[in-house]
């Protein structure tokens, strides 16, 4: 029968990357004896992209890759109309994301255009975080109406960053990036971020920063960009929400994933019934322990996840004390 299920950390290090992996989610990045990480900027804990496949951590499946067990198990794992529409490929990727240092500017394509230029599914995505130095900024979005041709003129002038939407953030804050919404995540944020199963990304602008290996900048995607932005202005970009203790709360609700937060200090028992699809737990502060009707259990703590099958139904959540839980599907 399956169970909860969670998997070998994938840690990448990146131009940006930080310590708050290893020193906040108590995750040890330090990597072979041979290549030893210096920084970790981002882990992917549940993944289905081709070359970063995540693999079961342990129970009977261990050892099992996630594309394997989608696979073998079809909808018992993903739901039914899960499988229906996505097929062997797991629909969702979930990590973990500590910037050092500001991430570049960047879009992502939606289906759409995706699926034109030959690179998989469109990207997007929501990010919640879950702590911040102060004064900790990031960019969702465009700070006025823009027209394509202006945006062009930016970012040939240098001048796109006087464009951007800039905003403070703070733990509990949520940012919902449809495809589309030029975006970066900003020094000093530690954050979990769930996003469809793609890895195309075009960058804008890098702040003019050089590899230290490579000496070289790093590859701008300016011209596909163009094609792939939403260049409307929006009033509000961060996500308004009551955050209430011991209830779930609906946080984004949009055509690849729906997500609550769940802020529990006592024990709560959750029925998955009516969702033809699986679910996945990430904490994002304090602990828990999950046990289910067969009698399996399972605890995670902060910058911890587990994927619940679609064909298990219930649930008791058993807080250590505070915790924050968001909980994602497909809808």
């Amino acid at each position: 029968m399956l169970y909860p299920l969670t998997f070998k950390t994938i840690f990448k290090e990146k131009i940006w990357g930080g310590q708050k992996i290893k020193t906040i989610l108590e995750k040890d990045f330090s990597g072979s004896p041979d290549r030893p990480l210096p920084n970790c900027g981002e882990t992917w804990e549940v993944s289905d992209v081709e070359g970063n496949v995540s693999i079961v951590n342990e129970g009977s499946l261990q050892g099992k890759s996630l594309h394997e067990l989608v696979e073998e198990y079809k909808g018992e794992l993903v739901g039914k109309h899960v499988y229906e529409q996505y097929g062997n490929r797991f629909p969702l990727l979930v990590k973990f994301i500590d910037a050092n240092d500001d991430l570049s500017i960047q879009v992502h394509p939606d289906d759409e255009l995706a699926k034109k230029r030959k690179s998989g599914f469109g990207k997007t995505e929501m990010w919640y975080i879950m702590q911040a130095d102060e004064g900790a900024k990031l960019n969702s979005g465009f700070n006025r109406e823009l027209t394509k041709d202006e945006y062009v003129k930016a970012v040939a002038d240098n001048t796109i960053q006087d464009l951007l939407n800039i905003e403070t953030a703070k733990p509990g804050d949520v940012f919902f990036l449809p495809a589309g919404r030029v975006h970066y995540i900003g020094k000093g944020l530690l954050l979990a971020e769930i996003q469809q199963t793609s890895d195309t990304t075009y960058r804008i602008y890098d702040f003019d920063r050089v590899d230290a290996t490579t000496g070289q900048k790093r590859e701008l995607h300016t011209e596909l960009a163009v094609d792939a932005i939403n260049y409307h202005h929006y009033d509000h970009y961060k996500t308004q929400y009551d955050k209430k203790l011991n209830e779930s709360v609906n946080v984004v609700k949009s055509d690849y994933f729906i997500t609550n937060v769940l802020n529990f200090n006592e024990e709560v028992a959750q029925d998955y019934s009516r969702i033809d699809s699986f679910v996945i737990l990430i904490c994002v502060a304090g602990g828990l322990t999950i046990e289910t009707q067969g009698g399996y259990s399972l605890s995670l703590k902060m910058g911890q996840c587990a994927l619940i099958p679609a064909s298990v139904n219930n649930l008791t959540l058993i807080p250590d004390g505070d915790m924050t839980v968001l909980e994602t599907y497909v809808p």
